[in-house]
């Protein structure tokens, strides 16, 4: 689907958009086929697409992969794309609000890729979500805003480094991401927007039991950045099982949370939950 297309569909009446929930379709084909490369989908290829919109990137989906499951809360939209898709067999679409969906909804992602434009109001807690699932997708390809994407990539002592990045991180390995202006979107965007590709680890850091555990440690770690880690985790765990848990792992007293590598609040993480 084309800009001129959209423009065609909006403009009938047919589809008014709404402001609150992100409604900004990507129409850039050169944009959506580099999505669609980074997915690396073969023919018999699972895909979790949220947020199709008006369908430009679910047309190349189905195209490539061999299922596709998309899940879409405007109702208009529903509507309008089991029309403009109908002849897809591969295709299963649901009117649903995707986050209440993964969360009420728990099923096995292992072998599935996500492939979506998701909506930026929703994207954070839409990915920690599904990361944190017993079977996460074994690869994620979303475009969201870039400052969301940044902190995804992030690594020790960057800016952008903080709860989100271990959370996805925990799970996930960042590979790649690119930009997409605003142009490439109808209508454009008022932030700038990126793709961001994350593979799913092939060995785990900390088996899933611990997860709940890392999680409660990087948030409160993390409940005030200026302040020393030490002195925050001290309302949860005791002072003398912290000190000796920073002293096996070589961390100052001192630190902050944003000095604390990934692989250093997992090993963090097995220390505190021992008896």
């Amino acid at each position: 689907m084309k800009l001129t297309e959209m423009r065609q569909i909006l403009s009938s009446g047919q589809i008014q958009l709404t402001k609150s929930l992100g409604q900004n379709f990507l129409h850039d084909q050169n944009q959506l086929r580099r999505i669609v490369d980074a997915a690396e989908l073969t023919n018999t290829d699972q895909v979790l697409e949220i947020g199709p919109g008006l369908g430009p990137l679910t047309e190349l989906l189905i195209a490539r992969a061999g299922t596709v499951l998309a899940i879409e809360k405007d109702r208009r939209l529903v509507d309008f794309l089991r029309q403009y898709l109908a002849t897809a067999t591969n295709l299963t679409l649901l009117g649903d609000d995707a986050l209440d969906y993964v969360r009420r909804e728990p099923r096995d992602w292992a072998n599935w890729k996500l492939v979506a434009n998701l909506p930026y109001s929703v994207a954070s807690p839409i990915l920690v979500e599904l990361a944190q699932a017993r079977s996460c997708p074994q690869r994620i390809v979303v475009t969201l805003q870039l400052e969301v994407a940044r902190r995804l990539m992030a690594r020790t002592d960057d800016d952008d480094y903080g709860i989100l990045s271990l959370l996805m991180q925990l799970r996930y390995e960042p590979q790649n991401h690119f930009k997409i202006p605003p142009e490439c979107f109808f209508p454009p965007p008022d932030v700038d927007s990126a793709c961001v590709v994350l593979i799913r680890r092939e060995q785990p850091l900390l088996p899933t039991e611990q997860h709940p555990m890392f999680e409660r440690l990087v948030k409160l770690s993390f409940s005030q950045r200026r302040k020393m880690m030490l002195k925050l985790l001290k309302r949860d765990w005791p002072v003398e099982k912290l000190t000796a848990a920073f002293e096996q792992l070589g961390l100052s007293p001192q630190i902050r949370a944003e000095k604390v590598s990934l692989e250093q609040f997992a090993r963090l993480t097995e220390l505190l939950e021992t008896k």
